[in-house]
Protein backbone atom coordinates (compact mmCIF):
# COMPACT_ATOMS: atom_id res chain seq x y z
CA UNK A 1 0.00 0.00 0.00
CA UNK A 2 1.35 3.40 -0.97
CA UNK A 3 2.05 5.73 1.94
CA UNK A 4 -0.51 8.46 2.45
CA UNK A 5 0.79 11.99 1.80
CA UNK A 6 1.18 14.24 4.81
CA UNK A 7 -1.71 16.56 5.47
CA UNK A 8 -0.79 20.18 5.99
CA UNK A 9 -1.23 21.24 9.57
CA UNK A 10 -3.49 24.14 8.67
CA UNK A 11 -6.11 21.61 7.51
CA UNK A 12 -5.96 19.61 10.73
CA UNK A 13 -8.57 21.33 12.83
CA UNK A 14 -11.23 20.39 15.34
CA UNK A 15 -14.55 22.17 14.92
CA UNK A 16 -14.41 23.02 18.63
CA UNK A 17 -11.19 24.99 18.13
CA UNK A 18 -12.98 27.96 16.57
CA UNK A 19 -16.18 29.92 17.16
CA UNK A 20 -18.21 32.00 14.70
CA UNK A 21 -19.33 35.22 16.35
CA UNK A 22 -21.76 37.73 14.80
CA UNK A 23 -20.52 41.16 13.71
CA UNK A 24 -23.30 43.37 15.04
CA UNK A 25 -24.12 47.00 14.33
CA UNK A 26 -22.61 49.74 16.49
CA UNK A 27 -26.00 50.21 18.14
CA UNK A 28 -26.00 46.56 19.19
CA UNK A 29 -22.35 46.26 20.20
CA UNK A 30 -21.47 49.56 21.87
CA UNK A 31 -21.67 50.26 25.60
CA UNK A 32 -24.90 51.66 26.93
CA UNK A 33 -25.01 55.47 26.98
CA UNK A 34 -25.91 56.83 30.39
CA UNK A 35 -27.58 60.08 31.43
CA UNK A 36 -28.08 61.56 34.90
CA UNK A 37 -31.40 61.70 36.68
CA UNK A 38 -32.77 62.41 40.13
CA UNK A 39 -34.38 59.60 42.09
CA UNK A 40 -35.93 59.51 45.54
CA UNK A 41 -37.06 56.85 47.99
CA UNK A 42 -40.78 56.22 48.31
CA UNK A 43 -41.50 56.59 52.02
CA UNK A 44 -45.03 55.24 51.90
CA UNK A 45 -45.60 52.34 49.49
CA UNK A 46 -49.31 53.13 49.40
CA UNK A 47 -48.47 56.41 47.66
CA UNK A 48 -46.61 54.65 44.81
CA UNK A 49 -49.45 54.65 42.28
CA UNK A 50 -50.27 58.30 42.91
CA UNK A 51 -46.63 59.37 42.71
CA UNK A 52 -46.08 57.58 39.40
CA UNK A 53 -49.11 59.30 37.87
CA UNK A 54 -48.11 62.74 39.14
CA UNK A 55 -44.49 62.35 38.07
CA UNK A 56 -45.60 61.21 34.61
CA UNK A 57 -47.55 64.47 34.23
CA UNK A 58 -44.93 66.84 35.62
CA UNK A 59 -41.81 64.99 34.42
CA UNK A 60 -42.90 62.62 31.61
CA UNK A 61 -39.37 61.45 30.61
CA UNK A 62 -39.88 61.71 26.81
CA UNK A 63 -37.96 59.17 24.74
CA UNK A 64 -37.28 57.01 27.77
CA UNK A 65 -40.18 54.58 27.49
CA UNK A 66 -37.75 51.73 28.15
CA UNK A 67 -37.04 53.04 31.66
CA UNK A 68 -39.03 51.56 34.52
CA UNK A 69 -40.03 54.42 36.80
CA UNK A 70 -39.74 52.44 40.04
CA UNK A 71 -37.15 49.99 41.29
CA UNK A 72 -36.49 48.04 44.45
CA UNK A 73 -33.97 49.70 46.74
CA UNK A 74 -30.53 48.11 46.37
CA UNK A 75 -29.68 48.88 49.98
CA UNK A 76 -31.18 45.95 51.85
CA UNK A 77 -30.87 47.87 55.11
CA UNK A 78 -32.95 50.81 53.87
CA UNK A 79 -36.29 51.41 55.60
CA UNK A 80 -37.76 52.34 52.22
CA UNK A 81 -37.98 49.35 49.84
CA UNK A 82 -38.81 51.35 46.67
CA UNK A 83 -37.14 54.17 44.74
CA UNK A 84 -38.60 56.25 41.93
CA UNK A 85 -37.13 58.44 39.19
CA UNK A 86 -38.27 62.01 39.76
CA UNK A 87 -36.79 63.79 36.75
CA UNK A 88 -33.75 64.06 34.50
CA UNK A 89 -30.87 66.06 35.91
CA UNK A 90 -31.19 68.39 32.94
CA UNK A 91 -34.75 69.19 34.04
CA UNK A 92 -33.86 69.70 37.69
CA UNK A 93 -32.10 72.49 39.55
CA UNK A 94 -28.40 73.32 39.41
CA UNK A 95 -26.85 71.37 42.25
CA UNK A 96 -25.20 73.29 45.05
CA UNK A 97 -23.08 70.66 46.72
CA UNK A 98 -22.65 72.86 49.80
CA UNK A 99 -26.33 72.51 50.60
CA UNK A 100 -28.52 69.50 51.17
CA UNK A 101 -30.92 68.86 48.28
CA UNK A 102 -34.56 68.55 49.31
CA UNK A 103 -37.37 66.95 47.30
CA UNK A 104 -39.19 70.29 47.27
CA UNK A 105 -36.35 71.64 45.12
CA UNK A 106 -37.63 69.36 42.36
CA UNK A 107 -41.28 70.24 42.76
CA UNK A 108 -41.31 72.37 39.60
CA UNK A 109 -42.83 75.53 41.09
CA UNK A 110 -45.16 73.58 43.33
CA UNK A 111 -46.77 71.55 40.54
CA UNK A 112 -45.60 68.29 42.13
CA UNK A 113 -47.05 66.98 45.38
CA UNK A 114 -43.88 65.66 47.04
CA UNK A 115 -45.67 63.99 49.94
CA UNK A 116 -44.41 60.43 50.25
CA UNK A 117 -40.95 61.08 48.78
CA UNK A 118 -37.63 61.17 50.65
CA UNK A 119 -34.45 63.07 49.93
CA UNK A 120 -33.47 62.92 46.23
CA UNK A 121 -30.13 61.66 44.93
CA UNK A 122 -28.36 61.52 41.57
CA UNK A 123 -28.27 58.31 39.53
CA UNK A 124 -27.33 57.30 35.99
CA UNK A 125 -29.89 55.64 33.74
CA UNK A 126 -29.64 54.14 30.21
CA UNK A 127 -30.38 56.74 27.53
CA UNK A 128 -31.46 54.11 24.97
CA UNK A 129 -33.18 50.73 25.21
CA UNK A 130 -30.80 47.74 25.33
CA UNK A 131 -30.72 45.73 22.09
CA UNK A 132 -28.69 42.73 23.26
CA UNK A 133 -28.41 40.77 26.48
CA UNK A 134 -24.93 42.15 27.30
CA UNK A 135 -26.35 45.68 26.96
CA UNK A 136 -29.34 44.69 29.10
CA UNK A 137 -27.09 43.29 31.82
CA UNK A 138 -24.98 46.44 31.71
CA UNK A 139 -28.06 48.67 31.87
CA UNK A 140 -29.55 46.70 34.76
CA UNK A 141 -26.56 47.57 36.93
CA UNK A 142 -27.75 51.18 36.83
CA UNK A 143 -31.54 51.08 36.59
CA UNK A 144 -34.20 48.54 35.48
CA UNK A 145 -35.25 48.73 31.83
CA UNK A 146 -37.58 46.82 29.55
CA UNK A 147 -35.84 44.45 27.14
CA UNK A 148 -37.24 42.72 24.06
CA UNK A 149 -34.69 39.99 23.55
CA UNK A 150 -33.68 38.58 20.17
CA UNK A 151 -32.93 35.01 21.23
CA UNK A 152 -30.93 34.29 18.07
CA UNK A 153 -28.59 37.20 18.74
CA UNK A 154 -28.15 36.08 22.35
CA UNK A 155 -27.24 32.54 21.29
CA UNK A 156 -24.93 33.86 18.56
CA UNK A 157 -23.05 36.09 21.00
CA UNK A 158 -22.43 33.01 23.13
CA UNK A 159 -20.94 31.27 20.11
CA UNK A 160 -23.68 28.64 20.17
CA UNK A 161 -25.74 29.55 17.10
CA UNK A 162 -24.44 26.77 14.88
CA UNK A 163 -24.71 23.05 15.56
CA UNK A 164 -21.78 20.65 15.26
CA UNK A 165 -23.01 19.41 11.88
CA UNK A 166 -23.39 22.99 10.65
CA UNK A 167 -19.90 23.87 11.86
CA UNK A 168 -18.52 20.82 10.11
CA UNK A 169 -19.92 22.08 6.78
CA UNK A 170 -18.74 25.63 7.51
CA UNK A 171 -15.26 24.30 8.14
CA UNK A 172 -15.36 22.40 4.85
CA UNK A 173 -16.31 25.56 2.97
CA UNK A 174 -13.64 27.69 4.63
CA UNK A 175 -11.03 25.01 4.00
CA UNK A 176 -11.82 25.34 0.30
CA UNK A 177 -11.17 29.08 0.60
CA UNK A 178 -7.91 28.43 2.48
CA UNK A 179 -6.77 25.98 -0.21
CA UNK A 180 -7.53 28.55 -2.90
CA UNK A 181 -5.58 31.18 -0.94
CA UNK A 182 -2.56 28.86 -0.82
CA UNK A 183 -2.82 28.20 -4.54
CA UNK A 184 -2.89 31.91 -5.21
CA UNK A 185 0.04 32.53 -2.89
CA UNK A 186 2.12 29.92 -4.69
CA UNK A 187 1.40 31.81 -7.93
CA UNK A 188 2.69 35.07 -6.45
CA UNK A 189 -0.68 36.48 -5.36
CA UNK A 190 -1.88 37.64 -1.97
CA UNK A 191 -2.84 34.72 0.25
CA UNK A 192 -6.59 35.40 0.28
CA UNK A 193 -9.23 32.89 -0.80
CA UNK A 194 -13.00 32.85 -0.99
CA UNK A 195 -15.87 30.48 -1.71
CA UNK A 196 -19.52 31.10 -2.59
CA UNK A 197 -21.88 28.46 -1.19
CA UNK A 198 -25.51 27.53 -1.75
CA UNK A 199 -26.58 26.77 1.87
CA UNK A 200 -29.78 24.97 0.83
CA UNK A 201 -28.04 22.60 -1.57
CA UNK A 202 -25.01 22.46 0.75
CA UNK A 203 -22.50 22.80 -2.07
CA UNK A 204 -19.77 25.16 -3.15
CA UNK A 205 -20.68 27.16 -6.25
CA UNK A 206 -17.48 29.12 -6.81
CA UNK A 207 -13.95 29.24 -5.42
CA UNK A 208 -11.44 31.98 -6.13
CA UNK A 209 -8.27 33.60 -4.89
CA UNK A 210 -6.61 36.98 -5.22
CA UNK A 211 -5.57 37.64 -8.84
CA UNK A 212 -4.41 41.26 -8.64
CA UNK A 213 -0.88 40.44 -9.81
CA UNK A 214 -2.35 38.92 -12.95
CA UNK A 215 -2.92 42.31 -14.52
CA UNK A 216 -6.08 43.69 -12.89
CA UNK A 217 -5.97 45.63 -9.57
CA UNK A 218 -9.66 44.94 -8.85
CA UNK A 219 -9.37 41.17 -8.94
CA UNK A 220 -9.63 40.57 -5.19
CA UNK A 221 -10.66 37.05 -4.21
CA UNK A 222 -14.26 38.09 -3.53
CA UNK A 223 -14.55 39.99 -6.82
CA UNK A 224 -13.28 36.90 -8.64
CA UNK A 225 -15.88 34.69 -6.94
CA UNK A 226 -18.74 37.07 -7.71
CA UNK A 227 -17.66 37.26 -11.33
CA UNK A 228 -17.46 33.45 -11.58
CA UNK A 229 -20.98 33.11 -10.19
CA UNK A 230 -22.22 35.73 -12.65
CA UNK A 231 -20.42 33.93 -15.48
CA UNK A 232 -22.21 30.72 -14.58
CA UNK A 233 -25.51 32.60 -14.85
CA UNK A 234 -24.72 33.86 -18.34
CA UNK A 235 -22.91 37.05 -17.32
CA UNK A 236 -19.44 37.69 -16.00
CA UNK A 237 -16.75 39.91 -17.44
CA UNK A 238 -13.40 38.14 -17.09
CA UNK A 239 -11.66 34.82 -17.67
CA UNK A 240 -9.47 33.00 -15.19
CA UNK A 241 -8.10 30.17 -17.32
CA UNK A 242 -4.60 30.98 -16.04
CA UNK A 243 -5.71 30.13 -12.51
CA UNK A 244 -7.01 26.56 -12.20
CA UNK A 245 -7.91 27.10 -8.54
CA UNK A 246 -10.50 29.71 -9.57
CA UNK A 247 -13.53 27.64 -10.53
CA UNK A 248 -17.30 27.68 -10.34
CA UNK A 249 -19.87 24.90 -10.56
CA UNK A 250 -23.39 26.02 -11.49
CA UNK A 251 -26.49 24.44 -13.11
CA UNK A 252 -26.63 24.89 -16.86
CA UNK A 253 -29.69 26.94 -17.78
CA UNK A 254 -30.09 26.26 -21.53
CA UNK A 255 -32.95 23.95 -22.56
CA UNK A 256 -30.80 22.68 -25.44
CA UNK A 257 -28.26 21.16 -23.05
CA UNK A 258 -28.58 17.38 -22.89
CA UNK A 259 -29.54 15.87 -19.60
CA UNK A 260 -26.50 14.93 -17.52
CA UNK A 261 -24.02 16.72 -19.79
CA UNK A 262 -21.22 18.90 -18.51
CA UNK A 263 -19.74 22.02 -20.09
CA UNK A 264 -16.41 23.70 -19.27
CA UNK A 265 -16.12 27.34 -20.27
CA UNK A 266 -12.91 29.20 -21.00
CA UNK A 267 -12.94 30.81 -17.54
CA UNK A 268 -12.93 27.47 -15.74
CA UNK A 269 -16.69 27.51 -15.06
CA UNK A 270 -18.16 24.04 -14.82
CA UNK A 271 -21.88 23.73 -15.62
CA UNK A 272 -23.97 20.63 -14.93
CA UNK A 273 -26.85 20.12 -17.34
CA UNK A 274 -28.81 17.90 -15.03
CA UNK A 275 -32.19 19.02 -16.35
CA UNK A 276 -33.68 19.78 -19.74
CA UNK A 277 -35.88 22.43 -18.20
CA UNK A 278 -34.63 25.99 -18.20
CA UNK A 279 -33.76 27.22 -14.73
CA UNK A 280 -34.39 30.68 -13.38
CA UNK A 281 -31.20 31.73 -11.63
CA UNK A 282 -31.15 34.19 -8.69
CA UNK A 283 -29.62 37.62 -9.09
CA UNK A 284 -25.91 36.77 -8.80
CA UNK A 285 -25.53 35.77 -5.11
CA UNK A 286 -29.09 36.06 -3.78
CA UNK A 287 -29.50 33.58 -0.92
CA UNK A 288 -25.89 32.42 -1.11
CA UNK A 289 -23.19 32.45 1.59
CA UNK A 290 -19.64 33.71 1.18
CA UNK A 291 -16.64 32.27 3.02
CA UNK A 292 -13.48 34.35 2.84
CA UNK A 293 -10.20 33.94 4.70
CA UNK A 294 -9.72 37.67 5.37
CA UNK A 295 -12.20 40.39 6.29
CA UNK A 296 -13.35 42.10 3.06
CA UNK A 297 -12.31 45.60 2.07
CA UNK A 298 -14.85 48.35 1.30
CA UNK A 299 -14.84 47.63 -2.44
CA UNK A 300 -15.59 43.93 -1.92
CA UNK A 301 -18.13 44.72 0.80
CA UNK A 302 -20.09 46.97 -1.56
CA UNK A 303 -19.84 44.35 -4.31
CA UNK A 304 -21.44 41.86 -1.91
CA UNK A 305 -24.22 44.35 -1.18
CA UNK A 306 -24.85 44.80 -4.90
CA UNK A 307 -24.77 41.05 -5.60
CA UNK A 308 -27.34 40.44 -2.79
CA UNK A 309 -25.23 38.03 -0.76
CA UNK A 310 -27.12 36.18 1.99
CA UNK A 311 -24.46 35.82 4.70
CA UNK A 312 -20.72 36.40 5.01
CA UNK A 313 -18.27 34.36 7.08
CA UNK A 314 -14.65 35.41 7.41
CA UNK A 315 -11.68 34.00 9.26
CA UNK A 316 -9.39 36.79 10.33
CA UNK A 317 -9.70 40.56 10.62
CA UNK A 318 -8.09 43.12 8.33
CA UNK A 319 -6.75 46.56 9.25
CA UNK A 320 -9.08 48.28 6.78
CA UNK A 321 -11.82 45.67 7.06
CA UNK A 322 -15.34 46.78 6.18
CA UNK A 323 -17.19 44.17 8.25
CA UNK A 324 -16.29 45.10 11.80
CA UNK A 325 -12.74 46.40 12.06
CA UNK A 326 -12.93 49.84 10.44
CA UNK A 327 -16.46 49.91 9.01
CA UNK A 328 -19.68 47.91 9.23
CA UNK A 329 -20.99 48.19 5.70
CA UNK A 330 -23.52 45.38 6.23
CA UNK A 331 -25.20 47.31 9.05
CA UNK A 332 -25.65 50.64 7.24
CA UNK A 333 -29.34 51.49 7.48
CA UNK A 334 -29.40 53.57 4.31
CA UNK A 335 -28.33 50.68 2.05
CA UNK A 336 -31.02 48.78 0.15
CA UNK A 337 -29.65 45.35 1.10
CA UNK A 338 -28.41 44.12 4.45
CA UNK A 339 -27.09 40.74 5.56
CA UNK A 340 -25.51 38.90 8.48
CA UNK A 341 -21.76 38.71 9.00
CA UNK A 342 -19.86 36.25 11.19
CA UNK A 343 -16.16 36.23 12.05
CA UNK A 344 -13.77 33.63 13.44
CA UNK A 345 -14.37 30.62 11.16
CA UNK A 346 -11.04 28.74 11.10
CA UNK A 347 -9.43 31.89 12.46
CA UNK A 348 -6.05 30.28 13.18
CA UNK A 349 -5.79 28.66 9.75
CA UNK A 350 -6.73 31.94 8.09
CA UNK A 351 -4.23 33.85 10.21
CA UNK A 352 -1.51 31.38 9.21
CA UNK A 353 -2.01 32.48 5.59
CA UNK A 354 -0.11 35.65 6.50
CA UNK A 355 2.99 33.57 7.13
CA UNK A 356 5.52 32.85 4.35
CA UNK A 357 5.05 29.74 2.22
CA UNK A 358 8.36 28.23 3.37
CA UNK A 359 7.09 28.30 6.97
CA UNK A 360 4.08 26.17 6.05
CA UNK A 361 6.19 23.73 4.03
CA UNK A 362 8.62 23.30 6.93
CA UNK A 363 5.72 22.39 9.20
CA UNK A 364 3.85 20.14 6.75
Amino acid sequence: MEPQPKRRKEYECDIDSWVAYPVLSNEQSQDIELIEAFAAPIINKKETSRLIKELAKVYPLPGLQHIKRVRSCKDKGSPHPLEVIVCLASDGPVIDHSKELHISDLSSSGRLNCEGLGYPFLIKIPACPPLTRPQFEQASKHWPTSFHEDKQVTVALRGQLFTSSQKSKMQEYMMAAVAAARAGQESGMEAVGAAVVDPEAERILAVGHDCQQGGHPLHHAIMVCIDLVARGQGGGAYTYDKYPACQSVLPYSSPSQKQGATTMTTCGVVQDGDSAEERVEPYICTGYDLYVTREPCVMCAMALVHSRIGRVFYGTASTDGAFGTKYKIHAQKDLNHRFEVFKGVLDQQCEDLNRPIHYIKMNS
